[in-house]
């Protein structure tokens, strides 16, 4: 999971609370536009060179996706934090989308590795699990682990699958290709300059 900024810690105090501002659409969701783009230079395709600009936490069924800072083209890298349950897309090691993930339990875990995506398909149901919808399926297992659209709710989890919202699977299955990697990883904070892969 890319490092993301902290409050301080006197950042709540004893001030006049005025009403909250209207929340802004999942898709751009915490995105601060005139944040300055922070660049680690590399030639390596697979370290993190740029973080898109999020201020404070992403919550339950919202995301963010900003190509603009990112090159057209380049290796995509998927990375999941278990702990944080939070998915993050790179190219090139832009990052270009993050989201809360619904996750596995520990009746039905979400596999820790790195996975190539085996197949894509748009309108898949689930065969083992009461014909569930899982559109946008980008498949990691073949005994069923896969990255797709799903209700992301506090409370809800998955047969060891990563539950994404349907608008973020659907960007996100438009770009990517079968062999693209994705990293699952368990509380593995990661920040510019580092590794991927």
């Amino acid at each position: 999971m890319p490092a993301r900024p902290a409050l301080a810690s006197n950042s709540v105090t004893a001030l006049p609370i005025a009403p909250p501002p209207p929340r802004p659409s999942p898709s751009q969701a915490y995105l601060n536009e005139a944040a300055p783009a922070e660049v680690f230079e590399s030639d390596d395709p697979f370290v993190i060179k740029s973080i898109l600009p999020i201020e404070g936490s992403i919550r339950y069924g919202e995301w963010a996706w900003d190509e603009s800072r990112a090159p057209t083209t380049g290796k995509l890298v998927i990375t999941v934090d278990l702990d944080a349950r939070i998915i993050s897309v790179f190219r090139d090691g832009h990052e270009i989308g993050t989201a809360v993930a619904l996750l596995g339990t520990k009746k039905h875990p979400t596999p820790l590795g790195t996975f190539p995506i085996l197949t894509k398909e748009k309108d898949n149901i689930s065969e083992k699990y009461n014909n569930a919808p899982m559109p946008w399926t980008l498949r990691l297992t073949w005994s069923g682990i896969a990255i797709h659209g799903s209700p992301v709710v506090n409370g809800y989890a998955s047969h060891g699958c990563i539950g994404v919202p349907d608008d973020f699977a659907e960007k996100l299955f438009e770009i990517a290709k079968r062999g693209d990697k994705v990293v699952i990883t368990k509380g593995n904070i990661v920040g510019l300059g580092h590794k991927m892969l």
